[in-house]
């Protein structure tokens, strides 16, 4: 594969990788890297990724893996697990308020779900994937991502209750 074809196959899905590492790793920089260094493997696999049915699903399974890898590594003990991808600027003050209110409460909310359940609503709600390429990222069956996802989305939904009936949790 030429430079020129593997940047066509490779740039249209690059952002995507970079909102996983973010989601994952929480540090833009680190974001960064992480996605630096898939590209770069990426590319000393450029004579071979013609075999994979998806490439960008392949690369989104590197992201994931890299991501967890620097998790649990001991250079990245600062490194959380969070969810904020979010701005607007062209919003009044108090809908800027009640957005970073509600984001920061889904950030509570989603740290307390497993990471496959957060993985699932991440690649799922956030970044669009359909079952089948989920299910080629994270190596399960369609009907475990169905049920991990409906699981996540149910926590979620009585944390928010909970938040919204009775206040300040």
């Amino acid at each position: 594969m030429k430079q020129s074809e593997f940047l066509n196959t490779v740039m249209p899905f690059k952002d995507k990788l970079f909102r996983m590492a973010k989601r994952l790793l929480v540090s833009t920089e680190e974001a960064e890297d992480a996605t630096q260094e898939v590209l770069m493997k990426l590319w000393t696999k450029n004579t071979t990724l013609s075999k994979y049915k998806s490439v960008e699903a392949f690369a989104m399974t590197m992201t994931k893996n890299y991501c967890l890898d620097r998790l649990k590594s001991k250079q990245a003990n600062n490194l959380k697990l969070v969810h904020s991808n979010y701005t607007d600027g062209n919003t009044s003050l108090q809908k800027k308020v009640e957005v970073a209110d509600s984001l920061q409460w889904m950030t509570k909310i989603m740290n307390t779900l497993p990471e496959q359940q957060r993985m699932v609503l991440q690649l799922r709600d956030i970044e669009q994937y359909d079952y089948d390429e989920i299910a080629e990222m994270l190596e399960m069956n369609q009907t475990a991502i169905r049920v991990t996802l409906s699981r996540a989305r149910k926590a979620v939904r009585e944390q928010l209750i909970k938040k919204h009936n009775y206040g300040i949790g």
